[in-house]
C-alpha cells in the first residue's frame, strides 16, 4: 500500500495536470471563438463566387459546344480519366486534440490503399500531415506540396499559396483530379470528416426550376475572365476548407481537455479519499499504540 506521502504527491501531480488542462480548455475556447467569426466573415464571398462560377459553368457548355473554350478554361472543368489523381490531407500542427488527426490519416491511408499500383500525388497542411507523407516516399506517391505552422494563424496567403501548388501539379502532372480530406466544423461539440473534390470543378446540376442563366456581357472577353475567377474560386474553397479545419481542430481540443480535466478531478477525489482513509488508519493505529501502553503501565 502507497504511504500517505505518496499519495499526497500524487495528488499534488494530478492538481497541477488538471490547472494545466483548464487553461489549455479556456485558450482553446477563445480561439475557437475567433475561428468560427473568421469562417461567418468568408463564408458570404464563398457563396457569392459559387453562384458566380455555377451560373458561367452553363456557359462554359454552350462555349465548348462550339469549340470556342479556350484549353487553359477547359482544363478547370475536364480532365484525363487516365491520368494519376492527387490528395490534399488537411491535419492538425499539434496533438492533444482526440481522433482529429488520427481519423483524418485514417481516411488518407484508405483514399491510397484505394489507388494501390497506382502513381499518385499528395499535398498535406500541418505538422501531422507532413509526418504521415514522409513515410510514404517511394510508394508510388509523390509528395508535391507542404505547408506547415499556420494554425491557429490561417490566412488568405495561405490559400493563396496552396492553390497555386495544387494548379501547377494539377497541370504540369496531368493529374485527373485533386481530392481533399479535412474536418469540417459543425458546432463545438461535432467536427464531420468530409471527403471532396475541388478540381475539376463541380459539375453543377441545371436549375430545378428550368430558368435560363443569366446572359452576361463579358468584358473584355470570356476566356480572361474565367482565367481569373476559376483559380479565385479554387482559392476561396480552399481558404474556407482551412479555416472549417482550424475550428473544427480547436473545438476537438476543447473538447479533449476538457475531459482530460474531468477525469483529473476524479482522480484527485478518489486520491483525496485514499489519503483520508490512510490518514485515519493512522490515528487510528496510533491511537490504539497509547491505549495498550496505557493498559500495560495500569497492570
Amino acid at each position: 500500500m502507497a504511504s500517505l506521502r505518496d499519495i499526497r504527491r500524487k495528488i499534488k501531480s494530478v492538481k497541477s495536470t488538471e490547472q494545466i488542462t483548464r487553461a489549455m480548455k479556456m485558450v482553446a475556447a477563445a480561439r475557437m471563438r475567433r475561428s468560427q467569426s473568421a469562417i461567418l466573415s468568408a463564408r458570404p464571398f464563398a457563396v457569392k463566387m459559387e453562384e458566380l462560377i455555377r451560373d458561367l459553368h452553363a456557359v462554359h457548355h454552350a462555349r465548348a459546344a462550339e469549340g470556342d473554350c479556350p484549353e487553359s478554361v477547359l482544363d478547370f472543368f475536364e480532365s484525363p480519366a487516365d491520368g494519376p489523381a492527387g490528395l490534399l490531407l488537411i491535419t492538425g500542427d499539434k496533438g492533444l486534440c482526440g481522433a482529429f488527426n488520427t481519423t483524418l490519416i485514417r481516411a488518407a491511408l484508405d483514399w491510397l490503399r484505394g489507388r494501390e499500383g497506382r502513381k499518385s500525388c499528395l499535398a498535406v497542411v500541418g505538422r501531422k500531415g507532413r509526418d504521415f507523407a514522409r513515410r510514404l516516399r517511394g510508394q508510388d506517391c509523390e509528395v508535391v506540396a507542404e505547408l506547415v505552422g499556420i494554425f491557429p494563424k490561417v490566412g488568405y496567403h495561405h490559400a493563396d499559396m496552396l492553390g497555386k501548388a495544387l494548379l501547377d501539379a494539377y497541370r504540369e502532372k496531368g493529374l485527373s483530379q485533386w481530392d481533399v480530406v479535412y474536418n469540417e466544423f459543425k458546432s463545438a461539440a461535432q467536427q464531420r470528416l468530409v471527403r471532396a473534390t475541388v478540381l475539376p470543378a463541380a459539375r453543377f446540376e441545371a436549375a430545378d426550376d428550368g430558368a435560363p442563366a443569366p446572359d452576361y456581357g463579358f468584358e473584355p472577353d470570356y476566356a480572361r475572365l474565367l482565367q481569373a475567377l476559376l483559380p479565385r474560386h479554387l482559392k476561396a474553397q480552399l481558404y474556407r476548407m482551412l479555416l472549417e479545419s482550424q475550428a473544427a481542430e480547436l473545438s476537438a481540443r476543447m473538447n479533449a481537455m476538457d475531459a482530460a480535466s474531468k477525469n483529473a478531478a476524479e482522480l484527485r477525489e478518489s486520491l483525496n479519499v485514499a489519503a483520508n482513509r490512510q490518514r485515519q488508519a493512522m490515528i487510528t493505529k496510533e491511537i490504539a499504540e497509547l491505549v495498550g501502553g496505557a493498559e500495560a503501565l495500569a497492570a
